[in-house]
């Protein structure tokens, strides 16, 4: 997989160099360094789809879905550098995010007009380079299966998805909205979606397998997607920062309609915890201080109710394995995969 995706991207890089150095230089480059620094989870799921279906393991229909892979990684960095810029998030994998990087440069080099609109700009227009690429890669990709028209729709429901699931997490935030059921329907759309059911379902319907396999796996990949989600929400209040790479409690600050935030404000109404009631309503309003709101949460047991959620989808995304006759060592991944989302 990294093989293919470095040999694409340095392609396009040398494309955009002919264009313009300083284009290639500070965002192509940017792109490639970006991408490549990924735990490329998401081709790793595509791959195993793949092999599920039926798809050889080697020759031509093999690289088509090793790039089908590589341009979901793409995505994955559309999404994550045009998500930064949403949540004025200064971080990301422990390094200054794109716009950061770019709205320092601007500072360092003197530019004129202001930094924080410069960095936002270029980080814009990074992330749309990066979609542009994805499409053309996953393009190529598909061009010589028989399966590409369905393949391609899976591909363009996956695309609608991320923005329909970012929509909601900004509108939500902006509404004060402290609702489970829409935190969760966010989680199934702007994560579980492109992270975990549409690449399992798109290296299936690649290599052509049956419905009930294509369906098994979506149904995994919905419930796995969602714990990962969860586990993601408790890990950025209550993860290390040495490992997560961000301080705790961004969610808070920004005032993100979690399903762990909206279930401790029901809880604490429910139990009559009204110091964790307060506190808890107040997140968007004002500087609230993520020690005392995971202790708050913790209380009364908002953060024990989305731990039990995690394992609870994780062991239903498992068993929806059951009936599928797999290899061994995917059957080990995806179990592996699934338990890790649990694990919290």
């Amino acid at each position: 997989m990294g093989g293919v995706l470095h040999e694409h991207l340095a392609a396009r890089v040398r494309e955009v160099d002919l264009l313009d150095p300083g284009c290639g230089r500070e965002l192509a480059e940017r792109i490639v360094s970006f991408t490549l620094g990924g735990k490329r989870l998401r081709s790793v799921l595509l791959w195993w789809g793949w092999l599920v279906g039926g798809g050889a393991a080697r020759g031509g229909p093999a690289r088509a879905a090793l790039s089908a892979g590589a341009a979901i990684e793409m995505l994955q960095t559309f999404a994550l550098v045009h998500d930064d810029v949403m949540d004025a998030a200064p971080t990301r994998r422990g390094e200054p995010s794109v716009h950061a990087a770019h709205a320092a440069e601007h500072r360092t080099r003197r530019y004129r007009g202001e930094s924080a609109r410069y960095g936002d700009s270029m980080a814009v227009l990074t992330g749309d380079l990066a979609l542009a690429w994805a499409d053309d890669l996953l393009y190529g990709a598909l061009a010589d299966l028989v399966t590409r028209a369905r393949a391609y729709r899976v591909w363009s429901d996956m695309r609608t998805e991320v923005m329909v699931g970012q929509f909601l997490d900004l509108r939500s935030q902006a509404r004060a909205e402290r609702s489970v059921r829409t935190a969760l329907r966010t989680d199934r759309l702007k994560t579980a979606s492109y992270t975990v059911e549409r690449p399992l379902q798109l290296g299936t319907v690649m290599a052509g397998a049956p419905a009930a396999t294509e369906e098994a796996l979506r149904g995994y990949g919905r419930d796995v997607g969602v714990a990962f989600q969860l586990r993601d929400d408790l890990l950025d209040l209550y993860g290390d920062p040495a490992r997560t790479g961000k301080e705790p409690g961004e969610d808070l600050r920004e005032g993100k309609n979690t399903m762990l935030l909206a279930a401790g404000i029901e809880l604490a109404r429910e139990c009559g915890d009204l110091a964790a009631l307060v506190l808890l309503e107040g997140v968007g309003a004002g500087p609230v201080d993520p020690a005392e709101a995971a202790a708050a949460l913790d209380r009364v047991g908002a953060r024990a109710l989305v731990r039990g959620r995690c394992r609870a989808l994780a062991r239903r995304g498992t068993a929806r394995l059951a009936d599928l006759d797999l290899a061994p060592a995917l059957l080990e991944g995806l179990v592996g995969f699934a338990d890790t989302a649990a694990r919290i």
